[in-house]
């Protein structure tokens, strides 16, 4: 069963400090130019600690996570930092704005006891890359603590756990953060015992499904593994990760797709490419092309997101040189797609192992949310054909993690992100 229990935090201290300016994204999307911003905005923002820079003069003894250790030793010694006196859960609220709706995304962090992936209640949903896995496993060794949650769901129609947190959330908060996007960002502190034992209790029975932080997890693993070699107690604190614990049920979660952009389908001609992607694709798509001149082009895309959405199993298409996009509509079987059942009927799944290595051979590509920026790259000559895509289905995460299965990587955006820096969970 899963074991979710609560932890003292460390907090950044409000009496010193700003939390707007100490707080940052997660270091999977804080680019170099954000960095820089993150840096200057203040002194003691945890981008230095989570995702710092690397010097020209960085040596074995003196590189960015040497300096995060230090500094997040010292920003606890001078006060910057403050460990809570006694174990808590920490209701995290996130209020944002998508496609013209505010919503409110509400949660719980947590310390949840590191199991196997596969062997227990706790279940990934897609693959990872090992390099940024060795990154987070330097800052696991050097500062012996999780800077940032791993986001993750649990389903629990009784609600219990959901209702302690609509009670503490009207209290007033702890902590309050703004994002780049102006979204607002709340703490609040669940140290009651009532309330820890409903908590705790709901959770006991639970799956848990990693939304976002794979990588976190799997790094997480290897650590306690790694400690667990030299040390021998049967409580071990780096025997639980650091989780924000959403409830499924709750109508708050938002994922965005991430599209695909590939450079070539391996041809010499790019009239040949054009007639080749289209003619490979209709034995098993119902093509529709919405046409425009260069006044019209936003309206067209537009018309192809909308018609995506209303079909089953659409993804969009936009090819160099060709004054339209495309939707594609799967009316094969899923017999033909080589996958397992639980990943046979996902969009992104239908775009990899159909279209991109079946029918187009393409086996280089890259990723990108902005649709904006999509065409751009099309357009200017750096990627030949794009690849739209519908967000995942929640569900389908449930089911494929179930499954003991994984999804493509950036299969899902669960959005907004949490901001780094409100909790920290230190070994």
């Amino acid at each position: 069963m899963a074991e979710v229990i609560p932890f003292k935090g460390i907090l950044y201290n409000p009496q010193k400090v700003d939390a707007t300016s100490v707080t940052a994204p997660p270091y999977d999307i804080v680019t170099p130019e954000l960095k820089e911003i993150l840096y200057r905005r203040s002194p003691y923002n945890i981008i230095r600690i989570d995702f710092g820079k690397d010097n020209a003069e960085d040596n074995e003894k003196e590189n960015r996570y040497t300096r995060a250790s230090r500094w997040l030793n010292e920003w606890i010694e001078q006060g910057i930092l403050i460990r809570d006196s006694g174990a808590s859960f920490y209701c995290y609220e996130a209020e944002y704005k998508i496609n013209g709706q505010d919503k409110r995304l509400r949660g719980f962090l947590g310390a949840v006891k590191l199991e196997e992936l596969g062997s227990g209640k706790i279940h990934p949903h897609e693959m990872t890359y090992s390099k940024p896995k060795a990154d987070r496993l330097n800052i696991l060794r050097f500062c012996e603590a999780n800077i940032s949650p791993i986001f993750s769901l649990y389903s629990s129609k009784g609600k219990l756990t959901s209702s302690v947190l609509e009670k503490v959330a009207r209290e007033k908060a702890l902590i309050e953060a703004k994002n780049g996007d102006d979204f607002m960002h709340r703490l609040w502190k669940i140290n009651d015992k009532t309330s820890i034992e409903i908590i705790k209790k709901e959770l006991s029975n639970k799956d848990i499904f990693i939304a976002d932080g794979h990588h976190r997890y799997e790094t997480a693993l290897e650590f306690r593994n790694e400690m667990n070699k030299t040390q021998n107690s049967k409580l071990n604190l780096w025997d639980y990760v650091m989780m924000f614990l959403v409830n499924m049920e709750e109508d708050a979660l938002t994922i965005l797709p991430t599209h695909r952009l590939a450079k070539s389908v391996r041809l010499d001609s790019e009239i040949e490419n054009k007639i080749r992607i289209k003619e490979s694709l209709k034995p098993y798509f119902d093509i529709t092309a919405i046409k425009f001149d260069s006044s019209a082009e936003a309206q067209a895309k537009q018309k192809m997101f909308r018609f995506m959405q209303k079909g089953k199993h659409s993804l969009g298409m936009f090819i160099r040189g060709e004054e339209a996009f495309y939707v594609l509509r799967f009316k094969g079987s899923s017999s033909e797609i080589n996958s397992h059942p639980s990943l046979k009927n996902i969009d992104v799944t239908i775009l990899h192992k159909l279209i991109f290595e079946k029918l187009l051979d393409i086996d280089k590509f890259e990723y990108e949310m902005d649709p904006e920026l999509v065409i751009e790259k099309v357009n200017n000559g750096s990627f030949q054909v794009a690849f739209f895509l519908n967000p995942t289905n929640v569900q389908d995460v449930r089911k494929v993690a179930l499954a003991g299965q994984r999804m493509s990587p950036k299969s899902t955006y669960f959005y907004p992100k949490l901001l780094t820096g409100m909790v920290i969970y230190k070994f």
